[in-house]
């Protein structure tokens, strides 16, 4: 018996073993299609005829058809586009679960021409029993992860969350309603305490991006140093001591759903620009990777700040600022919207009274007549901590004017009650006139002992909390160490 010898270049030996490769590959595979650029198929095997039944197919409506038309669930089409073989997967659609291995096919300079998808099994269940039992418990635990993540980043509230019928309170809700229909960028805009997390969270849940996660960072709350790694991620061991695994940035995270960015107006300059970039070309690239991922992430900001002065000062990049001021919707405060404080108290006494585990306790007229006369400058954020304090120093079921004048009186409150005008006779005024005359300070130092004071009294109002005591009086946390600092 002779045998052919074996090419002697080596061109001629790598087109041998590709013939043979595929010869055997044709008698071991139950079925092999090839499907060219276009992702239309071009060629069946005889064997692959037998699936075509349970793909409710004939071969005159098979081949010539788009892969993806006509084999659901087929990732021939990835294969092609990204030109990396998947070797072993599992595919399932109605005609059966299948064992499949695709090749991407490349002509002489390395382009993709088209892919080979081969079956190897069909019903792995049971021929594959170990490994198909293993893939069902990690597709079931992949699946609960999912479900987990998604409850946690589910939005925590809905436009009838905003409490409030008054003209103001009805216009905001009707805006919030309305560029919830769009994916457009939106700027909520208001003092400390309006509600501002809550409308973020009801744009995200009144809109079609609700089923997907809602992330929410609080750029104040953040180091300058750690926002970048914050939002962008960090690739598998960018610097000494990173995660081997890597970290996904605030922006994957939010991937197809809405990303809050709350306190807009701390951002660092440094990082304006970069976070510009990826409002333009929604594209990031980890810390440390040279790689962009692209995301599909709907920004909702909001700031107490005047981002339009900052503008002006330098602090805050003017192009930032158009991109984010696409939709802006400005929440009034609630000083502007007093018809609604009994609505508010009430609605704010239930949720204290359910996370207390204490019981309900309703406000007097008195009471709320007397709180109706307060500044509020810290807003709804504000008038629930006053209604908490009063729920939980006394036992009484019905909270009078007494229990808030006692914390009012007893304790300096950034809301101290507005003082009623009054009439004044000419000779009195004059009086009064020519003492305030001698009282009066240089204006630095009056306005030095105004800054000492409403910081000492925000303070006290957080209990030394100096984020929450920023935040209340509308600054970043560096300018309130910086004014406790010089004090």
């Amino acid at each position: 018996m002779t045998t052919t010898p074996l090419p002697a270049d080596a061109d001629g030996v790598l087109k041998l073993a590709a013939q043979s490769m595929f010869d055997t590959l044709a008698q071991a595979a139950m079925g092999m299609m090839v499907v060219d650029r276009q992702h239309r198929i071009v060629w069946i095997s005889e064997g692959y005829k037998r699936f075509l039944p349970g793909l409710g197919h004939e071969e005159s409506d098979f081949v010539g058809r788009r892969v993806e038309e006509v084999v659901p669930n087929t990732l021939m089409a990835h294969v092609i586009d990204t030109g990396q073989p998947m070797l072993v997967d599992l595919l399932t659609n109605q005609a059966g679960t299948f064992l499949v291995s695709r090749m991407p096919l490349r002509d002489a300079r390395g382009e993709v021409i088209g892919a080979l998808g081969l079956v190897l099994l069909d019903h792995p269940e049971t021929t594959m029993q170990p490994l198909m039992t293993k893939f069902s418990r990690l597709q079931r635990e992949l699946d609960d992860a999912r479900q987990q993540l998604a409850a946690q980043r589910r939005p925590k509230y809905t436009i009838a969350s905003f409490i409030g019928s008054s003209p103001v309170a009805m216009e905001t809700k009707r805006q919030a309603r309305r560029v919830a229909q769009t994916d457009s960028t939106v700027l909520l805009l208001g003092e400390t305490g309006t509600g501002k997390e809550l409308l973020a969270h009801a744009i995200h849940a009144a809109s079609t991006r609700a089923s997907r996660a809602f992330v929410g960072v609080n750029i104040a709350a953040v180091p300058d140093t750690l926002l970048e790694a914050e939002f962008f991620g960090v690739a598998p061991g960018a610097y000494t001591g990173a995660d081997r695994k890597g970290r996904d940035g605030k922006f994957k995270l939010a991937d197809g759903g809405t990303l809050f960015l709350d306190e807009i107006g701390d951002m660092p300059l440094a990082l304006q620009s970069k976070l510009l970039r990826v409002l333009q070309e929604q594209e990031i690239e980890p810390l440390g990777s040279n790689k962009v991922e692209r995301v599909d992430v709907r920004i909702v900001a909001a700031t107490s700040r005047d981002l339009p002065a900052m503008v002006a000062a330098g602090s805050f990049r003017a192009d930032l600022y158009y991109r984010l001021n696409v939709l802006p919707i400005r929440l009034p405060a609630l000083r502007e919207r007093l018809p609604d404080l009994e609505a508010l108290v009430d609605a704010l006494a239930e949720d204290i009274a359910r996370r207390s585990g204490l019981p309900h306790k309703s406000v007097s007229p008195d009471a709320l007549e007397l709180l109706s006369r307060q500044a509020w400058p810290g807003n709804i954020r504000e008038l629930r901590n006053t209604l908490e304090q009063a729920t939980l120093m006394t036992d009484d079921a019905v909270l009078t004017a007494t229990h808030f004048q006692r914390l009012i009186d007893g304790v300096p409150r950034l809301g101290a009650p507005v003082p009623a005008p009054v009439a004044e006779t000419a000779p009195r005024a004059h009086v009064a006139d020519a003492a305030a005359a001698a009282a009066i300070k240089p204006l630095p130092q009056a306005i030095a002992e105004l800054e000492r004071r409403a910081i000492r009294e925000a303070l006290e109002a957080t209990g030394g909390n100096k984020l929450a005591a920023s935040r209340l009086l509308g600054i970043s946390r560096a300018t309130l160490y910086e004014k406790l600092g010089s004090g």
